[in-house]
């Protein structure tokens, strides 16, 4: 019997202590504590409540904690709903903190619309508050005389908290001031406007208002460098003159090909003439012959008719070798 109880008071015990690890690993009093001695007020209810609805407690009190101590009246059910969304509570809680010491006036609702936007909210914080500089690529322009001018522009911003959600981003402040540069040097007389006054592109692309319908607001355009590159110009001539080049001698080789199809026509139709000419020739002793059966030629005109041949040959031979 001693040993039986024995047993069973070992058994209680672990089963204690296995009840108590279970509710330990389930219920994080730790956090709770934490939270209550930083003057958020949670109950461990509710901290279960995020558990069976697989939201990491520490990831909602953690940052609540920070937000209450910096003085924020945020609310819980908004942080828990917002990471559900999926969210970043701590980085939203960061911003919301950097906009309120930096006296910028940033909702709950619009700092969690720009981060469930897939935008950096607290980098949007930053660079309203810090200015931030845009380095564009080298961005090639042709000038009217046709020299090539390479620019390279550095673009000031700063973000814009209210345009943050559909405007655009850092693409298009690029893309608008690549436009800018090659209209303005396209519209320069000479390449060596552009470089005597660089300035001149600053104030044209800032007059164009390209930050419009975008997250930033243009603070300055500085033009960083600018060169000359290629004699688009005379490429283009060279490239014109080898074209009518090749025209031409299309056009000569097409005249060369129809001349030698003509010489073969007119050889062909001589070649045809003389076989004509042959097929009568081989017909004329027949018609002789003929003639003479049927009483319509003479001995003696058959002899006049081979002297007048004779000397027909006797001519044209004289007539080849004076040739």
């Amino acid at each position: 019997m001693g040993i039986f109880q024995q047993y069973s008071s070992v058994f209680n015990a672990a089963l204690v202590i296995l009840i108590l690890i279970i509710f330990f690993s389930f219920v994080p009093i730790g956090l709770w504590i934490t939270a209550f001695f930083s003057g958020v007020k949670v109950s461990v209810s509710k901290l279960v409540g995020m558990k069976l609805r697989r939201v990491s407690p520490g990831k909602i009190i953690n940052p609540m904690i920070k937000a209450t101590k910096a003085g924020l009246d945020l609310n819980m059910d908004e942080l828990e709903a917002h990471f559900l969304a999926g969210g970043n509570v701590n980085t939203l809680v960061d911003a919301l903190i950097a906009a309120q010491r930096a006296n910028i006036e940033l909702e709950f609702e619009r700092a969690a619309a720009i981060d469930l936007a897939g935008r950096n909210v607290l980098e949007a914080v930053r660079v309203s508050v810090n200015p931030k500089v845009i380095e564009t690529p080298s961005i090639a322009a042709v000038s009217k005389d046709g020299i090539e001018v390479m620019v390279t522009a550095k673009v000031t911003v700063r973000a814009n908290i209210e345009r943050l959600v559909g405007g655009a981003g850092e693409e298009t402040i690029i893309a608008r001031v690549g436009e800018g540069i090659v209209t303005t040097v396209g519209s320069s007389t000479t390449h060596k406007q552009v470089l005597e006054n660089p300035d001149s592109i600053s104030s044209t692309v800032l007059e164009k208002g390209l930050d419009a319908g975008t997250a930033f607001e243009i603070l300055s355009i500085d033009i960083a460098d600018v060169d000359v590159g290629r004699n688009i110009g005379a490429h283009l001539q060279t490239d014109q003159a080898e074209a009518d080049m090749r025209i031409a001698q299309a056009k000569a080789e097409e005249r060369r090909a129809m001349a030698v199809a003509k010489e073969q026509e007119m050889k062909a139709e001589v070649q045809e003439k003389r076989a004509l000419v042959v097929e009568a020739e081989s017909k004329v002793p027949l018609a002789i012959a003929e003639a003479l059966k049927n009483g319509n030629l003479g001995v003696m005109d058959y002899y006049k008719l081979k002297n007048v041949q004779a000397d027909t040959d006797m001519r044209n031979s004289i007539g080849k070798s004076k040739d």
